[in-house]
């Protein structure tokens, strides 16, 4: 199901890469279309493209969040390399042998009451 999402995601950028081209009908790629131009007209070509484009930019955004929600978690959160977990082990051994930081004010606010 994830890789069918991605390949989705890839599909619908491509198409949305081409209808954002094709938008600008004095330069871009709608100028090559002048015989669909003249059957569907300018203005409801524009409109297609327009809505094609936020319908695939929609498209896109909800199937990055469903390919987030079936993507396997059996390799999320777990280091892979040796380096990552010398860095995990690391990073705990040193909160572990700091002091706890949040006693202080409190410390202080006692000195300065008994002062």
């Amino acid at each position: 199901m994830y890789i069918l999402c991605i390949v989705l995601i890839i599909i619908a950028s491509i198409l949305l890469i081409l209808a954002v081209l094709a938008q600008n009908p004095k330069s871009g790629m709608a100028a090559n279309f002048g015989a669909s131009n003249q059957v569907m007209g300018v203005r409801q070509t524009a409109d297609f493209l327009e809505k094609s484009t936020w319908g695939l930019a929609i498209s896109i955004l909800v199937l990055s969040l469903v390919a987030t929600l079936v993507m396997p978690s059996k390799n999320v959160g777990t280091p892979t390399s040796e380096l990552d977990k010398a860095i995990i082990e690391q990073t705990a051994t040193e909160q572990a042998a700091m002091p706890n930081q949040v006693e202080l004010p409190a410390e202080a606010a006692e000195e300065t009451v008994a002062e």
